[in-house]
């Protein structure tokens, strides 16, 4: 059986009983999270959580579940909720459940990764309707994992259950990014770490934050054992997973141009010009247009030819005056006529070769002109194979005899005959 189960043995649970007692008497839980409530300023709406430590219950020295921070979360009534992350991870189901908590939740949720977001970490943080990157911060992703006590059918399931944890897990990852669950799969079982910049190019995070990173999340990032990882932070891990069909997405919807944004693209003036500038820059192009745009004749309100030209290679086309293009298109017409000629003089000189060898007779030369011009290769590889004089003897001259019955009746019977039929 796993740990898990082991615990939840009745003598289990007395000798984690007995232990805290005798080590720890009067031991605090060791809490992995902390809420902070807002301050007293009426604009405040923000709620702040800290989850700083391994997401670990902990059963030996009386930790702290998830449980407890999901009934702290269900007391929190504003209308923004800021987690800032520091953990290398812990607990599968214990991080699962505080990341279907934070989703559910009625606030607004934004994710701040302050220095690391490893491993079970790394999927609470996708909970965020913004995940925001720290400058330096970090983020990994790598399968699930854990021990097993037991006979080998215990291990064999348990093996098979870490299989499908980690599948659960990469479509977290891929409901965040937009991409394929498969492809993250492989990224976590290769252990993927990103820096800030790298974890907003492949969608897992929404953009990295301008200002500094505190100093206290540095500190806090030093204390961390990641020896248990097979790399101990992004600068020692290959080049991280970036899915080229996903990468920058992410749950959130695309910002939507404002109005005036996109005036200001069109016009070809500043994003942030005043509402004055943006006038002045319509009027004078409404009065080009008016006055015929760019002095290549066209009227009021007519598309130049430069503008035609831009528009049709939006869509892979090219404009061509009316006059190349009939001179073109009667060129081609002549081509494929003189070509239709040569051709048929090819087909027409190995009929005529045939006819020559005996092999058909002079009447079918219409009907294999025909066969040519159907399957030209075909017909040739035929005549190619029948005997010569097949149907026209050759050879005997001067004298006439009656043929042979039996020879006579071998030749109607053969396959090149047969095929001579029709």
């Amino acid at each position: 059986m796993n740990l898990s189960e082991l615990l939840n043995q009745p003598a289990a649970r007395k000798l984690d009983t007995d232990r805290q007692a005798a080590l720890h008497p009067k031991a605090e839980r060791r809490s992995w999270y902390e809420i902070k409530a807002p301050s007293n300023k009426a604009d405040d709406s923000t709620t702040e959580i800290l989850i700083y430590d391994v997401i670990d219950p902990d059963p030996w020295f009386g930790g702290v579940s998830a449980r407890d921070f999901v009934e702290d979360l269900a007391n929190v009534d504003t209308d923004n909720i800021l987690v800032r992350i520091n953990s290398p991870g812990g607990d599968v189901y214990d991080a699962l459940a505080i990341t279907n908590a934070l989703r559910n939740h009625d606030a607004t949720v934004t994710v701040q990764v302050d220095s690391l977001a490893a491993s079970a970490a790394s999927f609470i943080a996708m909970a965020g309707d913004e995940v925001v990157m720290c400058r330096n911060s970090e983020l990994m992703i790598h399968d699930a994992r854990g021990f097993c006590i037991g006979s080998a059918t215990d291990m064999a399931e348990y093996a098979e259950w870490l299989g499908r944890a980690s599948d659960n897990i990469a479509s977290i990852y891929a409901e965040k990014t937009g991409g394929d669950a498969k492809d993250w799969r492989k990224a976590m079982k290769a252990e993927t770490w990103y820096t800030a910049d790298e974890a907003v190019e492949a969608g897992l995070a929404d953009r990295v934050k301008s200002d500094d990173t505190k100093d206290e999340s540095k500190k806090a990032a030093a204390r961390f054992d990641l020896r248990s990882f097979a790399h101990a932070g992004r600068r020692q891990a290959p080049a991280p997973f970036i899915p080229a069909a996903s990468a920058g997405l992410s749950r959130k919807e695309a910002p939507v141009a404002t109005l005036k944004e996109g005036l200001a693209e069109r016009l070809g003036i500043d994003a942030d010009a005043d509402d004055e500038t943006t006038l002045q820059a319509l009027d004078q192009a409404l009065e080009e247009r008016a006055e015929g745009g760019d002095g290549n004749g066209a009227g009021a309100g007519e598309p130049s030819v430069g503008e035609l030209n831009q528009a049709a290679a939006k869509h892979g086309l090219r404009l061509v005056d009316s006059a190349k293009w009939d001179e073109v298109t009667a060129q081609a017409a002549a081509g494929k006529e003189a070509r239709d000629r040569q051709v048929a003089g090819e087909h027409a000189s190995v009929v005529d070769s045939a006819i020559g060898k005996g092999k058909i007779t002079a009447a079918r030369r219409d009907h294999f002109l025909a066969l040519m011009k159907a399957d030209a290769e075909g017909t040739s590889k035929l005549l190619a194979e029948l005997p010569d004089e097949t149907a026209v003897p050759l050879s005997e001259l001067g004298h006439s005899t009656e043929p042979d019955p039996d020879s006579i009746k071998n030749v109607r019977e053969s396959d090149a005959y047969k095929g001579l039929e029709g």
